[in-house]
């Protein structure tokens, strides 16, 4: 396992607002790396599994992203793209027909930066 590396992303839906999200993977680790680096264009976009707990390092939602599930994409179903404030304010039926199995990939997530 490695050292837990912390990463925000937004969203042009969400102007103005940072989702954190923690990476424990060396390879999940190097790929947001090289997504900053410019050098990863395709596979550019966050995805994970939801869980309904803050977590001290994103205190602004009441929800983040399960660390292991963590990937990136380039295409994903429309079921799990949703804008992160409208998670937030929905976060009560995310793992039912909104977002089914807690997954939420948002198709314009950014990578913006390593948190340090």
């Amino acid at each position: 396992m490695a050292t837990p590396t912390r990463f925000a992303f937004t969203q042009p839906s969400s102007p103005g607002t940072e989702f954190i999200i923690e990476l424990t993977d060396e390879n999940t680790i190097a790929h947001a790396r090289r997504i900053l680096s410019g050098e990863e264009k395709n596979e550019i976009h966050v995805h994970g599994r939801i869980i309904k707990r803050t977590q001290p390092y994103n205190p602004r939602f009441s929800f983040h992203l399960d660390p292991a599930t963590i990937r990136f994409f380039e295409i994903a179903i429309e079921v799990c793209d949703a804008n992160m404030v409208y998670v937030e304010d929905h976060l009560d039926e995310a793992g039912g027909a909104f977002l089914p199995g807690g997954h939420w990939c948002p198709w314009d997530s950014k990578l913006t930066r390593e948190v340090t």
